[in-house]
């Protein structure tokens, strides 16, 4: 996973701060290029950090996933690990230590308590 700094988290926090969303508000919320976002909306979408919604396949409207979520979580760590894609997604993500219960929520994981 190669990600932009910092045009690709700027998208995943405007993402997560207004929800679903097209690439013009997004270049607007982030201050890029319209044709920046739209460069790495489909980038993003291949890592699994977006998901592109909306009946028509050409919609062009987007929303974070669970793992981008995760990945602003862990933004801090991206240039010290050798594998970001790893780390946001593998099974000790949610029992590191710093924000971790945090990452593990935004993926949409429990502690299984509520199982029974």
């Amino acid at each position: 996973m190669k990600l932009r700094q910092p045009t690709d988290f700027l998208i995943l926090e405007a993402l997560e701060d207004t929800g679903r969303n097209v690439a013009t508000n997004l270049a607007a919320h982030t201050g890029k290029s319209r044709k920046n976002i739209n460069t790495r909306l489909p980038v993003l979408e291949d890592y699994g950090l977006v998901h592109k919604i909306g009946p028509a396949e050409r919609s062009g409207l987007y929303e974070i996933s669970s793992t981008g979520k995760a990945a602003l979580v862990y933004r801090d760590q991206y240039d010290e690990v050798d594998d970001f894609e790893a780390l946001i997604e593998g099974p000790n993500a949610g029992t590191d230590q710093d924000g971790d219960a945090q990452a593990s929520f935004a993926r949409g994981e429990n502690d299984g308590e509520d199982d029974e």
